[in-house]
C-alpha cells in the first residue's frame, strides 16, 4: 500500500495534497465537540468561582451568628498606669485604679571572684538556691573545674532552677548575678551556699540580696496584691497590664465596634456574591456576547434561596422583626445597604433584640443562621453547586466518548480514502503506461510505413 508520501507518484495527480484536504475536512467534525467540552470547563471553572463568593458569604454569617459577639466588651483606659483587655464576662462599668507598686523579681549577686574563667571548685558539687517559697528551692549540679562562667551556664542550662545567672563586672570583680525568673515576693531567692561550693576561689565583699515585690493596687478603693504585673480576676473578666505607678480610670463596656464590623463583612460579602453571580449571568448587547452562566438554573436557585433568607424577616417573640430593624435595607440593584447610625440606634435601644435578630435565641436561630444553613445546604457534597459540577463533568465524559469515537471513525475514513487514492494512483499510472506503448507502438507503424499513418 502506498504510503501518503508516495500518493500521486506513479500517476502524476496530487493525491497526497486531496488526501491532506479530505482529512482536515474530517477533523472539522471534531471542533463542535471540543468547543462544547471546554465550554463545560468553563462552566466547572464559574460554578468553583460562585462557590468560593458564597463560602465567604456563609463565613461572614457564622461570624454574626455567634452569640459570643454580642456578649463581647471593649476595655478603655484613660492614663498610662496600665493597658486592659476585656472578655465576655466582664460587666459594663466604670473603675478607678490605682497603682502604688508594681512587682518585681528578686535578686540575688554572689561574692565576689578576681578571675571569672579561674577553677572554682576542685571536685562535683553542686550549688544550692534558696528561695522565699521553699517549693521553689533547688540544686544544681556543678562539675569539677568549672569557673564561674561555667556556673552561670550550668544554671541557664537547668530548666528546674527558677533563676537566670549572669556574670557581672562591678568594677573590682566578678560575680555570679541570680535573677528571679518570676515577679513577687514568694518568688524571691534569699540565699546560695556559693562560698562553700567555690572551694577553689578567693572570695571578696558579702552577697548582696534585693527580694521582689509583689504588685500593689487599689480598685474603687479596694486594695489588691499580685506576684506578677498581670492582674487577672481583680475586676471581673477583666486582666490589666500594670505599666508605672499612678492612677487611671477603666471603662468596660459592650464591644459595638466589633458587632458593626461583622454587619458590615456580613453586607460586603453578600454584595460581593451578587456581583460575581452577575458577572457570571450577564449579558452584553454591545457585542452579543453572554456569560458563563446565563440562564443557569443553579444560580438561579441560589439567588432565590438568600433573597427570600433576607427578606423572610425573623420571628421574634411572636412579632416579625425586618432587616429596616437593624439598619439594613435592599437596594434598587439587589444590593444590601447599610445604615450605621440606625444600627448603632438599635444597639442602644434593645442590643438582646439586636442579638436575637443575627444570632437567633432558644426559639428561633436568627438571620445568620439560617442564611449559613442555605449556603451549608447549597455547597455540600448533595447541593445544587456540587450538583451543577457533577452535571458538567458527567456532559465532559459523554463529550470525550463521542470525541474518541468520531477520532476513530475519522481514522478509518481518512484509511480507507487512502487505500481508495492508493488504487487509483496505480490505475492512472498503468493507464499511463499502456497510454505511452501505444504511442510507441503507433509512432513506430507510422515510421516503418513512410509516414502513411
Amino acid at each position: 500500500m502506498a504510503s501518503i508520501s508516495s500518493l500521486g507518484v506513479g500517476s502524476g495527480l496530487d493525491l497526497n495534497g486531496l488526501l491532506n484536504q479530505l482529512q482536515k475536512a474530517e477533523e472539522s467534525k471534531l471542533e463542535p465537540v471540543q468547543q462544547r467540552i471546554q465550554e463545560q470547563e468553563v462552566k466547572i471553572s464559574a460554578y468553583g468561582e460562585l462557590r468560593s463568593a458564597l463560602s465567604s458569604f456563609q463565613d461572614a454569617a457564622d461570624k454574626l451568628g455567634d452569640a459570643s459577639l454580642f456578649q463581647g466588651h471593649e476595655a478603655s483606659v484613660s492614663g498610662d498606669a496600665f493597658e486592659a483587655s476585656a472578655d465576655s464576662d466582664a460587666a459594663a462599668g466604670q473603675y478607678n485604679v490605682t497603682v502604688n507598686d508594681l512587682a518585681t523579681a528578686g535578686s540575688l549577686a554572689t561574692q565576689r571572684v578576681a578571675d571569672p574563667e579561674a577553677e572554682l571548685t576542685s571536685s562535683d558539687s553542686t550549688l544550692d538556691l534558696s528561695f522565699q517559697d521553699a517549693g521553689l528551692d533547688h540544686s544544681v549540679a556543678i562539675a569539677a573545674g568549672s569557673s564561674l562562667e561555667d556556673v552561670r551556664d550550668a544554671v541557664n542550662a537547668d530548666p528546674d532552677a527558677a533563676v537566670n545567672a549572669s556574670v557581672v563586672n562591678d568594677g573590682e570583680g566578678y560575680r555570679l548575678a541570680l535573677m528571679a525568673k518570676d515577679t513577687g515576693q514568694e518568688a524571691s531567692i534569699t540565699g546560695t551556699n556559693f562560698a562553700t561550693m567555690a572551694d577553689q576561689a578567693s572570695l571578696t565583699d558579702a552577697a548582696v540580696t534585693q527580694a521582689g515585690q509583689d504588685a500593689s493596687l487599689d480598685v474603687n478603693g479596694i486594695a489588691i496584691t499580685s506576684s506578677t504585673n498581670q492582674v487577672d480576676g481583680a475586676i471581673q473578666g477583666v486582666t490589666l497590664n500594670l505599666q508605672q505607678e499612678g492612677s487611671s480610670t477603666l471603662t468596660v463596656a459592650r464591644d459595638d465596634e466589633a458587632i458593626r464590623e461583622a454587619v458590615t463583612g456580613f453586607v460586603e460579602s453578600y454584595n460581593a456574591l451578587k456581583e460575581t453571580a452577575d458577572d457570571l449571568t450577564a449579558f452584553n448587547g454591545e457585542d452579543s456576547r453572554a456569560g458563563t452562566l446565563i440562564g443557569d438554573n443553579a444560580v438561579r436557585t441560589i439567588e432565590s434561596r438568600l433573597r427570600n433568607d433576607l427578606s423572610s424577616g425573623v420571628q421574634q417573640d411572636g412579632e416579625l422583626s425586618l432587616l429596616g430593624d437593624v439598619g439594613l435595607s435592599m437596594g434598587v440593584d439587589g444590593t444590601l445597604e447599610l445604615d450605621q447610625d440606625a444600627l448603632d440606634d438599635a444597639l442602644a435601644a434593645d442590643p438582646a433584640a439586636v442579638e436575637a435578630f443575627f444570632a437567633g435565641d432558644d426559639a428561633t436561630s436568627g438571620l445568620a443562621g439560617t442564611i449559613s444553613e442555605t449556603a451549608e445546604q447549597m455547597t455540600s457534597d448533595s447541593g445544587t453547586l456540587n450538583n451543577a459540577i457533577d452535571g458538567a463533568e458527567n456532559r465532559i465524559d459523554s463529550l470525550n466518548d463521542r470525541y474518541t469515537r468520531i477520532e476513530a471513525s475519522i481514522e478509518q475514513t481518512v484509511e480507507r480514502y487512502r487505500t481508495q487514492f492508493s488504487q487509483l494512483d496505480s490505475m492512472v499510472a498503468r493507464m499511463n503506461s499502456t497510454s505511452n506503448y501505444l504511442s510507441q507502438q503507433l509512432s513506430s507503424l507510422n515510421s516503418g510505413n513512410g509516414g502513411l499513418l
